[in-house]
């Protein structure tokens, strides 16, 4: 009984510390901005004016902005978790193979991950507006002299690029996991029972990839519908509103507008409509993965 006692003190105050900074970071900033949001605050005066519910009402009623920024979200994000996942797929089943250089050219797609969001945004300004230009004057090839961030079509394709070409190598990393964890001798049994490659991807493979997809769809979700840093160094949701997203939205409305309760009603309501999107996607998917074992 001692025994089990200081181990049940030990695990106590060990896990003390991370539930006290996941309070102060996480949860204490989200009550103090579900307060916020039933206020009017210009992040300035010394303290708020407590109004109800009057900061969503004038969210339905008059802001269009957030709904056209809320359809952009949902664009970019379901485009970008097409494009992710099944980019990273194919390129993860051409990586899971042993040749010479495998190891540098993986490495070479997962460099832009551990690079800032910010970063890779400004260097893919400059390549848009600059380098392209100065590969038009030798190549004259047509594409290169389109405006790809003024162009309201043309930049919300640019900013899906740019977030994929990102965040590519993480998926990557994630599918090659899950293809070396599929047993060789299933391959082996299909290849014996006359089963070609392209079936045995399909018919195999990608059913043993269950867990894998589901973990990068989820996190490409999650990802994509917070999406910040790239349009705010690309095109800061221009030209127009072309790649203003929900996350830009509240950033305006609360840092450079300074309507600090309206940008907290807004971020509630993302955050509500996060939740429940993200809830949907993953019954769905543990539906599919409960159908997929019975059967």
């Amino acid at each position: 009984m001692g025994r089990k006692r200081k181990e049940y003190l030990e695990s106590v105050l060990f896990t003390i510390p991370a539930v006290f900074l996941v309070c102060v970071v996480f949860y204490i900033p989200f009550l103090m901005g579900i307060y916020y949001s039933l206020t009017k605050w210009n992040g300035i005066a010394k303290e708020p004016v407590f109004i109800g519910l009057e900061n969503y009402k004038t969210l339905i009623s008059q802001s269009s902005g957030f709904i056209t920024s809320l359809g952009f979200t949902i664009r970019y994000t379901i485009l970008f978790m097409i494009l992710a996942n099944v980019l990273a797929l194919a390129v993860a089943v051409a990586l899971s193979k042993k040749f010479r250089g495998v190891s540098v050219i993986r490495s070479m797609f997962f460099i832009p991950y551990i690079m800032s969001m910010t970063i890779v945004g400004f260097i893919w300004k400059f390549i848009f507006s600059q380098g392209f230009a100065a590969l038009y004057e030798k190549t004259s090839l047509e594409f290169l002299n389109w405006s790809w961030l003024g162009s309201g079509k043309l930049a919300f394709y640019s900013v899906v690029f740019v977030g994929v070409w990102q965040s590519l190598g993480f998926y990557i990393v994630l599918y090659i996991a899950g293809l070396q964890a599929v047993p060789t001798d299933v391959l082996e049994a299909a290849t014996i029972d006359g089963a070609g490659n392209f079936k045995k991807f399909f018919m195999v493979t990608l059913p043993l990839l269950k867990p894998s997809m589901i973990t990068c769809i989820f996190m490409s979700l999650t990802n994509s519908l917070k999406v910040f840093d790239i349009i705010l160094a690309l095109t800061k949701g221009g030209p127009g509103d072309a790649t203003y997203s929900a996350t830009m939205d509240i950033y305006r409305e609360a840092f450079q507008r300074n309507n600090y309760g309206t940008g907290s009603a807004k971020a509630i309501v993302f955050f509500v409509i996060v939740l429940m999107i993200t809830q949907l996607v993953m019954k769905l998917m543990n539906r599919e993965e409960k159908a997929g074992v019975n059967k």
